[in-house]
């Protein structure tokens, strides 16, 4: 059976390697020939892609969505969603992610990949509905980790719920890299035990064996791999699209892609590659191999982040310690998958805790939230000394944490009117409000800046 490919270039691999800093302007000229090559979809949008067009690239993320979709006739597109956090940090109400979802599929995306940080598949429940409704692809994620609570029994118990929620397939997201290949194996052989749904595996280059984690994982019965046009690939970035195909060509895996098409396509990024290594945004040491991500159980991004919190406090020898802590403070958070958000608060608490010579003697607000119950229940419970140093006598929460948050649409409809100019508008500052705002600002400068140079061309007087 042909393995199918998902490309992550316009998504998750300048992303991972150039802070997604690719512009839309990038990307049109090559989506023609990307549209030609037959994959099963092309991941675009959502991650951060939504926040940094906004933030750094003054872009509207919608508008570059419509415009991949009128570029892509025969691709399906695709989106990675946080669940009830939908792009941003915070849990949403019930309405403003049903609305998300709608006009995400409204302009142009065909999958919706759907994850949340602590595998609480109540935080999926009303993305995986709205997109149902809305006869998308519901694609739920299961973020993998490492603990003696991750059993195969657990995984595959949880691929059974999946499809009992209505999912139209199910993907491992190794956000890590921490899947090695004889593991990946037995995982995609429990999964089929437990499910009928197609299975797609994403994984990251940063420890150095994702490729061989693919190849044992598509022997074992994975239908779909997330792969990474080559002069964006490895490193932190998904293994080399044409080093898959190539690998799977001539056997009963096939992708039957055309390589000649794809070294086309390769040959359009590598400039931007080199342009991102000479400017600095590309860090060469990103491209590399972290063996203490397998060592550390950390993501790559996670380490970069640590790194940088010692150096501001002038620590930088306690790197260690804080390694070792990290492990610690996980456990007492109940074991959660590291993944955004709960990689951030897990790595600061112990880089704070190592810092103050004292665990626990100052403890972040966003530490609170997480044993307080308001981003879901974990796989183990929260130390009750370390909840009880949080949040004292308050009574944490145990039901859907988005139960407890009132429809908020039309509040944040009252706050943009003024500077509405589509209704998706409203989901920009839903998400992030200050750095909408300031967009908003900026689009309409613009717009000023163009009426009026059109004004002046229209009164200058031409010679007959």
């Amino acid at each position: 059976m042909a393995v199918k490919i998902t490309e992550t270039i316009l998504r998750d691999a300048h992303q991972s390697l150039i802070a997604t800093r690719m512009t839309t302007e990038q990307m049109l000229p090559i989506i023609d020939k990307m549209d030609k090559v037959g994959y099963h979809s092309v991941e675009c949008w959502g991650g951060a892609t939504f926040d940094a067009s906004l933030r750094f690239l003054k872009e509207d993320p919608w508008e570059r969505l419509r415009k991949l979709r009128a570029g892509f006739k025969n691709t399906k597109l695709q989106m990675l969603f946080r669940g009830q956090n939908i792009l941003g940090y915070n849990h949403y109400s019930d309405d403003v992610v049903e609305y998300f979802v709608q006009k995400s599929i409204a302009n142009g995306i065909d999958i919706i990949r759907i994850f949340d940080c602590f595998n609480d598949l109540r935080n999926l429940e009303t993305a995986v509905k709205a997109a149902n409704k809305e006869k998308g692809h519901a694609q739920i994620a299961l973020s993998y980790t490492l603990g003696d609570a991750y059993t195969l029994d657990y995984w595959k118990d949880t691929a059974r719920r999946i499809e009992e929620m209505g999912a139209d397939s199910l993907c491992i997201k190794d956000m890590a890299g921490l899947l090695v290949p004889y593991e990946a194996e037995k995982l995609v052989k429990a999964l089929k035990e437990g499910t009928k749904l197609p299975i797609q595996l994403h994984t990251h280059y940063t420890s150095g064996v994702a490729s061989m984690t693919y190849l044992k994982a598509v022997e074992a019965g994975c239908d779909i791999i997330d792969t990474a046009i080559s002069p964006f690939s490895m490193g932190t970035s998904q293994p080399a699209t044409e080093v898959m195909v190539e690998t799977f060509k001539g056997t009963q895996y096939d992708t039957g892609l055309d390589q000649n098409l794809l070294a086309e396509i390769a040959d359009y990024f590598r400039p931007m590659q080199e342009e991102a290594l000479k400017t600095g945004l590309l860090n060469p040491k990103v491209m590399g191999v972290n063996i203490k991500t397998l060592l550390y159980q950390v993501p790559g991004g996670m380490l970069s982040n640590l790194v940088s919190q010692l150096k501001e406090a002038h620590a930088e020898d306690k790197y260690y310690q804080v390694l070792e802590e990290i492990p610690r403070v996980r456990k007492d958070f109940g074991e959660p998958p590291l993944v955004t958000p709960s990689s951030q608060i897990v790595g600061t608490q112990a880089v704070l805790n190592v810092l103050q010579g004292e665990r626990y003697k100052m403890i972040t607000k966003e530490s609170k939230k997480v044993l307080g119950g308001e981003f879901g229940q974990t796989i183990k419970p929260f130390n009750p000394e370390v909840q009880k140093k949080a949040i004292g006598d308050a009574e944490p929460i145990t039901c859907r944490p988005a139960d407890k948050i009132a429809p908020q649409l039309a509040k944040f409809e009252e706050d943009i009117k003024e500077w509405k100019q589509q209704d998706e508008d409203v989901l920009s500052y839903a998400l992030f409000p200050q750095v909408a705002m300031e967009f908003f600002k900026y689009r309409q400068a613009q717009q000023t800046k163009v009426d009026v140079n059109a004004a002046d061309t229209k009164n200058q007087a031409y010679p007959v």
